[in-house]
């Protein structure tokens, strides 16, 4: 488990780490040529790179926490730089009857830096998933190295629900401002992925309201029950509630100024007054209060 400095936490199952390690070695024991292992490392050069794997990760994410479970391998052409889109599809549809609440949170590679062709992935899958994570493995034997060879990257907009971004939870590590801009940051990420989200579902209602696009009545039917979950933003009773929640948090707000000036008041008066007791012993002086 590791914290970002978004504010995300993310959880990556041993079964990921497994999957991607097989991976890698079964791709890289079928481009040797066919000799026997020694010669095999033997006769392999230096100066050969070594193979890089793709995939996609699998799993779910429940408010600012990304959970990885599982992860499947991808048919991608390193010469064109393509994916099988097909091949995903199917995979996610097979994946989706044994667990519905599982999706694909991004994909995974191999290699001891990000490259600039990992863009083309990244990009591809971006209509599956608006903010893909990428998992890369350094599949490089470093003797001196404790920790596990992965880095994970997140995308700049982050898949937060709204119902958590108003809770500010203190962890123990890092101090109060570092925990705030971590917040911040999720809801200005939280909110632009809203407003793209509102803006992608009012075109392609736009594009059925004009034709242009086929009619989905089961999204129709998911926009309606959303839509008569909102307030009634026009009705007497919901300003009156907004004023009456909008007073008590000024109402707050206030009382909190006023506690923090009544105790440094009590601070420099307790000060006054050891002062002054230090001079009245001296001179006879009574005490400011």
């Amino acid at each position: 488990m590791a914290s970002s400095s978004s504010g995300l936490t993310f959880k990556l199952h041993p079964l990921v780490i497994v999957n991607i390690s097989d991976h890698y070695t079964r791709v890289k024991s079928q481009s040797l040529p066919p000799h026997s292992a020694a010669d095999a490392e033997a006769s392999s050069p230096a100066s050969q790179p070594p193979p890089r794997v793709f995939g996609c990760v699998i799993g779910v994410q429940r408010g600012r926490t990304v959970e990885i479970f599982n992860s499947i391998e991808l048919l991608y052409d390193t010469a064109t730089h393509s994916l099988d889109r097909a091949f995903i599809e199917k995979k996610q549809e097979l994946y989706k009857k044994v667990f519905p609440q599982f999706y694909i949170l991004g994909w995974y590679s191999t290699g001891s830096d990000a490259q600039e062709s990992d863009m083309a992935i990244h990009k591809a899958l971006i209509d599956i998933n608006e903010s893909p994570v990428y998992v890369l493995l350094n599949p490089s034997i470093n003797p001196s190295q404790k920790d596990l060879p992965i880095t994970i990257f997140e995308s700049e907009a982050e898949r937060i629900s709204v119902d958590h971004v108003a809770h500010l939870k203190p962890s123990d590590g890092g101090s109060a401002a570092t925990q705030l801009a971590a917040h911040l940051t999720g809801i200005h990420s939280a909110i632009k992925m809203l407003n793209s989200r509102i803006r992608v579902l009012h075109r392609n209602l736009h594009g059925m309201q004009k034709g242009d696009i086929p009619g989905d009545n089961s999204l129709l039917r998911q926009v309606s029950s959303l839509l008569r979950r909102l307030p009634a933003i026009e009705s007497e009773k919901f300003r009156d509630d907004f004023m009456m929640e909008y007073n008590d948090t000024l109402l707050v707000t206030y009382l909190a100024m006023f506690t923090n000036c009544t105790s440094t008041m009590n601070e420099l008066v307790d000060k006054f007054n050891a002062a002054y007791d230090k001079q009245s012993r001296r001179g006879g002086r009574t005490a400011f209060i």
